[in-house]
Parts: structure tokens; C-alpha cells; sequence
């Protein structure tokens, strides 16, 4: 009998740069027996891993990555990388740069780079989701600052933020801002500035306020305003950028979510 032939290596990627401030790259891979060399990064990485694990030594100390890890590299510091069996490993990174996490938490990541926590991994999970969505930047802009929050609080627990408190005129202005920018959107850091607030301190004043996140508040007033379109006979691509969504899938997805069919089908419904 033949010798059973060895399934052919995989080395599959994806990567891209998303319009999100504080994110420098997206990078998605499915490897099975590459191995990455000793290497430093300028950004930090924030890894989660899919399927498999990966082995990888930090400063001269073995690390790994099980189930519900989420791994914080610190940048300067040499790292490398392999898979820890023969079917390899699917991995989703973030390539962060300082606006989030400051130089003086390399030390304390260096020492624990590995976070158990499976709130922080779920997260992180929806916050690549977001990203692999153009137009729902906001969404990943208060994800990304809320996971930075409690990636901060492992990495300095005594010094982690206090309980949030609320603020209804802080929310309350917010809402004045989406509202006034429903078709163009305002970036989450332009809205912390006009308003003189941390960002994290927002999305959790506004969600405490309201109980809806800030872009869950903005993509359901858009949907409602495009529903009263498409009943006027507007067409789903021109409703789209009525509405301030990226373009029709954009849409679609967003009011399938809120109303359970499509665009098209609703206009349909119309008499």
C-alpha cells in the first residue's frame, strides 16, 4: 500500500488597515506548519485564536494561547511563533499603536502577556466583526475603547477606572450629536472632544442612559428614517446613502438585524 501523502501546508491571510483611530492593521491567518522567526513589532498585537493554539516565547519565558486567551504582545519586545500541533492554527490580530495603550504598560504586559478572560476574548471576537464592515466604524471605535478599558485594568488592576457613574446630561448631549450627524456620522474621539469627555466614560454614560449603545442608537435611527423612504418608493442603493450607510449591503444588513426582512422586500410590501 502507498504511503497516505501529508496534507499540503496552509498559509492563508487576510489583512487590511480599517478607518478606526488606534488600529494600525487587521490581520487574519490560518497556518499549519509555519513558524514565525524571533521578530519585533512597533505596535502592540492583541491575538485571539480560532482554532488550534500557538506557542510562542516573550522574554525568554514560553508562552500559549488556550481556549478563551486573549494575548497582549507588548511592541520592542521579541517574540516568535508556531503552531502547537500538526493542524496548525486560525488566529485573528489586532495591530494597535500607543493611542489606547501606553508605553509604560510594557513592563506589566511583558510579565503576563496572557489574559484569561472570556468577556475580554468575546469582545475582542465582535470588535474584528465590526472592523471587517466598512461603515460601522463607530460601533469599532467604542468597542476598541471599552476592550482597551479592561485590557488596562488587567494589566494595572489597583489602578483600573472606578465603577462608571452615571451622567445623563453627558448622554444627553451625545444623542444631540448623533442626532445632528445621522446622514454623516461623527468618529467617537470627535464626539468625546466636543463634549470634554473620556470616550470609554461616554459610551458607558450614554449606554447606561439610554440602554443601547451609541451606535446601536445611530444605526436604528438611520434604519427608521430609510424605512419611511423606501415607502415613499425610494430605492434601496439611493435610501442607502440617503441614510448615511456606506452603501446597500451596508443597509441591508443593518435592517434585516432591526426588521427582520430586507430593504427590497419591505419597499415591496408598500402599497
Amino acid at each position: 500500500m502507498a504511503p497516505q501523502a501529508l496534507p499540503a501546508p496552509q498559509r492563508e491571510i487576510t489583512a487590511w488597515r480599517p478607518h478606526v483611530p488606534g488600529v494600525v492593521e487587521v490581520f487574519h491567518a490560518h497556518y499549519t506548519e509555519y513558524a514565525y522567526p524571533m521578530h519585533v513589532h512597533e505596535a502592540w498585537t492583541l491575538l485571539i485564536v480560532d482554532s488550534g493554539a500557538v506557542r510562542y516565547d516573550l522574554d525568554r519565558h514560553e508562552h500559549g494561547t488556550p481556549h478563551d486567551t486573549v494575548s497582549l504582545l507588548p511592541p520592542h519586545v521579541p517574540h516568535n511563533g508556531s503552531p502547537v500541533t500538526e493542524h496548525g492554527f486560525r488566529k485573528r490580530v489586532l495591530y494597535l499603536d500607543s493611542t489606547h495603550l501606553a508605553e509604560e504598560l510594557i513592563g506589566p504586559a511583558v510579565d503576563g502577556p496572557d489574559v484569561v478572560d472570556p468577556v475580554l476574548r468575546r469582545r475582542v471576537g465582535q470588535l474584528h466583526t465590526a472592523l471587517g464592515h466598512p461603515g460601522d466604524e463607530l460601533e469599532a471605535a467604542s468597542r476598541l475603547t471599552l476592550i482597551a478599558e479592561r485590557l488596562r485594568g488587567h494589566l494595572r488592576p489597583r489602578i483600573s477606572a472606578e465603577l462608571p457613574r452615571a451622567d445623563p446630561p453627558l448622554a444627553h448631549r451625545l444623542r444631540e450629536l448623533l442626532d445632528a450627524r445621522l446622514v454623516q456620522g461623527i468618529a467617537l474621539d470627535e464626539a468625546a472632544a466636543l463634549v470634554h469627555a473620556h470616550p470609554a466614560h461616554l459610551v458607558r454614560a450614554f449606554s447606561g442612559a439610554y440602554g443601547i449603545a451609541p451606535h446601536q442608537y445611530l444605526m436604528s435611527r438611520r434604519v427608521d428614517r430609510a424605512r419611511r423612504l423606501l415607502l415613499e418608493g425610494g430605492k434601496p442603493a439611493e435610501v442607502a446613502t440617503a441614510t448615511g450607510f456606506y452603501d446597500q449591503s451596508h443597509l441591508t444588513r443593518h435592517f434585516r438585524r432591526l426588521v427582520g426582512v430586507s430593504p427590497g422586500r419591505y419597499r415591496s410590501s408598500s402599497r
